[in-house]
C-alpha cells in the first residue's frame, strides 16, 4: 500500500511547491503555507526534498517554527492580514454588496486564527 501512496504524495508536494513559487511573484497568493504543505507531502514521499525545504535560507525558518511550535512570526501575521484586507477592498470594489460579505467572513475567521498563533 505504501508504494501506491508515495507517487500521490510526491505529486501533491510538487504541485504545492509550484503554487508556492507562484506565490513569490503574485502578492495575494501565499508562499509559506504551500511550502508547509509541500514539506508535509515530501515527508511521506521524498525526505531529501523535505530537508531541502526545511534548510532553505529564506523559507526554512518559518517552516521549522511552524513544525516545532505552531508559531507564525509577527511580520508574517501582519503581511497575511494586510493581504486579506486588500482582498476585501478589491472584492468590495469589484462585486459590491452583498457578495463582499463572503471574503469578509472568510478573512475574519482565518485572520483571527492566524493572529492567535504564537510568535
Amino acid at each position: 500500500m505504501k508504494k501506491l501512496t508515495r507517487p500521490f504524495w510526491l505529486g501533491a508536494g510538487l504541485l504545492a511547491v509550484g503554487l508556492g513559487i507562484l506565490g513569490i511573484a503574485l502578492p495575494l497568493l501565499p508562499t509559506v503555507p504551500f511550502f508547509l504543505l509541500a514539506a508535509f507531502c515530501f515527508a511521506r514521499s521524498h525526505p531529501v526534498w523535505e530537508r531541502r525545504l526545511l534548510d532553505h535560507p529564506k523559507y526554512g525558518p518559518p517552516l521549522r517554527h511552524w513544525r516545532e511550535r505552531r508559531a507564525i512570526s509577527r511580520r508574517a501575521k501582519l503581511a497575511a492580514l494586510t493581504a486579506m484586507a486588500a482582498s476585501i477592498a478589491l472584492s468590495a470594489a469589484l462585486v459590491g454588496w452583498p457578495w463582499v460579505m463572503a471574503p469578509v467572513v472568510a478573512c475574519t475567521l482565518s485572520g483571527a486564527w492566524i493572529w492567535t498563533r504564537p510568535e
